[in-house]
């Protein structure tokens, strides 16, 4: 048997898929799966082990035409089946040429039903979600009795960096950063979280983000009075694993670094606002922050700016507040 999967972004939602990717291994040997992404997401999901060929998507390749052309050269490739994990325009024409021209059995995963994701962008109703996005995932796969095991999910890579980073195995990571502004807890919060964390334990704080998060790290850094390391933009996604993957914790928004610490093992504090934690399953190494302000969740994957102007889900979570969670686990688990 010889399956495509396909999820193209973000780096969250491929780590996601592992889960199922797992299962389906597990279940079925010796069946082959390629995995199709994007070309810039390519690190969320290289070096899997439930994957036998990683196949990159150039966005060369956008428009109906270039995606009926790759989706030709695909089909070379002699699939028995398709799993859309993504639902998306690219993925939908790639899954509907590759089903109607080459008779390959297509399957796409229960999304949100589409009339609750316009009533919420309209801010006529708060979001709730169906299901959790690995459930999800799994219900594309109904018809292969595959079994849920929660979210056993995985980020791979290259056991050598283990080494590089291991002196780093008593220190805290910090990711501030998000790929919308509501889903970023406050400046001013992070760096007084991190003095108090400083002279808690010992080490500095590790800032972690790509290179777009570097000054609001120099920010956070600042507020802090120097409790912190800024290595935003210094480390690749697979360093960045590496690395978390020897951290005593990580504290994070809703947001790519979240998935990347839970597949490492690495304990995580998980920060919400705007979006839902219901879309995820959080396991024993796991710590949901989450205030549940009236109005929240608000949105399916924030916005640039609060919709109610007053930022409460995420400014009522104060420092100490946080501080006292982590406090309290660290503790309990003496």
């Amino acid at each position: 048997m010889k399956i495509l999967v396909i999820r193209l972004s973000s780096i969250g939602d491929i780590i996601l898929t592992t889960a199922v990717l797992k299962a389906f291994k597990e279940k079925y040997p010796h069946a082959i799966i390629d995995f199709l992404v994007l070309d810039k997401f390519k690190d969320a999901i290289s070096l899997c082990p439930y994957i036998d060929n990683l196949i990159l998507y150039d966005k060369k390749y956008d428009g109906l035409k270039n995606l009926i052309v790759f989706s030709k050269k695909l089909s070379k490739n002699k699939y028995d089946y398709v799993f859309d994990l993504h639902s998306k325009f690219r993925s939908k024409i790639i899954s509907l040429v590759l089903k109607h021209l080459y008779e390959v059995k297509t399957f796409t995963y229960k999304k949100r039903v589409f009339w609750k994701s316009i009533l919420v962008n309209l801010k006529l109703i708060k979001y709730t979600v169906d299901n959790t996005i690995i459930k999800n995932y799994f219900s594309a796969f109904k018809s292969f009795n595959l079994e849920y095991k929660g979210e056993d999910i995985i980020f791979s890579f290259d056991k050598t960096l283990e080494k590089k980073y291991e002196h780093f195995k008593a220190y805290i990571a910090f990711a501030p950063g998000a790929s919308k502004e509501t889903k970023k807890w406050t400046e001013e919060n992070f760096g007084n979280l991190a003095n108090l964390l400083y002279k808690k334990y010992g080490n500095k704080i590790l800032l972690l983000g790509g290179k777009e998060d570097f000054q609001k790290c120099e920010n956070i850094n600042s507020i802090s009075q120097n409790s912190c390391i800024n290595l935003a933009g210094q480390l690749n996604l697979k360093e960045s694993g590496a690395l978390l993957s020897q951290a005593k914790f990580l504290l994070t928004n809703d947001s790519g670094p979240f998935h990347i610490a839970r597949g490492v093992s690495c304990r995580t504090f998980v920060i919400f606002g705007p979006t839902s934690p219901g879309m995820f399953e959080l396991d024993k190494n796991s710590t949901l922050i989450y205030k549940n302000s009236k109005c929240s969740p608000c949105s399916l994957h924030g916005d640039k700016i609060c919709p109610k102007k007053h930022f409460d889900c995420m400014k009522n979570l104060s420092y100490n507040y946080v501080y006292d969670i982590i406090y309290k686990t660290f503790e309990d688990n003496k």
